[in-house]
């Protein structure tokens, strides 16, 4: 069944969500921002560890640099698009919206939806995983992955709360639409296009891991669009190459 890894992913979320929520009554205050902090550095290292091995390789026993350029145009053609469309604004408003009817007024509700969203959403796991399940079958990286976000769902909603587990909803319609779109654009997905995604998608994880740590207020949901520019980038040249090819 295509999409089956995305739905255990959901429900791992969902559950761990809701099992941290429970916890969270018996988390003493002080105990809640240390843990806070321990996730963030966490996700800091992960999106830096994944940005890194994007970005460098060892050629003839030296480190070289690929696809700076295409990393920094990604991000700031993401951010006009992001900032075009009020991305933050409008998964904030969400989050709200959700809160209003499921939670009571002055919770985390709205920050632990959002934050949760994202993380679950842009690393290279979601895109890899979600790829796999929609052109082979292969649902090995978004079990993976469900185990990872389940224990984070735990951590996270034992102190921002049960709008962790409505992240679950988000995820489904992402990665979803990955997998279901996948079997269309194969011809395009090189290993460039999915490791430049997944390069943007790190650097993605590591401003969510600064704003956990809360050294600056990155709109992160606003360079979400950053993660897609790649393929466009590549689905272009695909096009221009052909045209060219019409006039030799």
């Amino acid at each position: 069944m295509i999409g089956l890894g995305t739905i255990v992913n959901a429900v791992s979320i969902l559950a761990g969500g809701l099992i941290g929520s429970l916890l969270k009554s018996f988390i003493p205050e002080r105990y809640r921002g240390t843990i806070m902090q321990a996730v963030g550095l966490s996700v800091i290292i992960i999106g830096l560890s994944g940005s890194l091995q994007g970005m460098y390789k060892v050629t003839e026993n030296r480190l070289s640099r690929d696809f700076i350029l295409i990393m920094i145009f990604s991000l700031i053609i993401g951010a006009i698009c992001g900032e075009f469309l009020k991305i933050d604004k409008r998964l904030d408003d969400l989050g709200n919206w959700f809160q209003d009817r499921f939670a009571k007024e002055g919770s985390s509700f709205s920050e632990g939806f959002v934050t949760a969203s994202l993380l679950f959403c842009v690393g290279a796991m979601a895109i890899v995983g979600s790829l796999e399940d929609g052109l082979t079958g292969e649902r090995g990286t978004l079990y993976a992955k469900s185990i990872l976000d389940g224990i984070s769902s735990v951590i996270i909603s034992s102190t921002l709360g049960i709008g962790v587990a409505f992240a679950a909803i988000p995820i489904l319609l992402y990665q979803g639409a990955i997998t279901l779109l996948a079997g269309s654009i194969r011809q395009w997905l090189t290993p460039d296009v999915i490791s430049q995604t997944s390069l943007v998608g790190s650097i993605l994880i590591l401003a969510i891991g600064i704003n956990l740590l809360e050294i600056k207020k990155i709109n992160v949901a606003n360079l979400l669009p950053a993660i897609f520019v790649p393929f466009f980038y590549y689905l272009a040249l695909f096009y221009i190459n052909d045209l060219l090819k019409l006039f030799n």
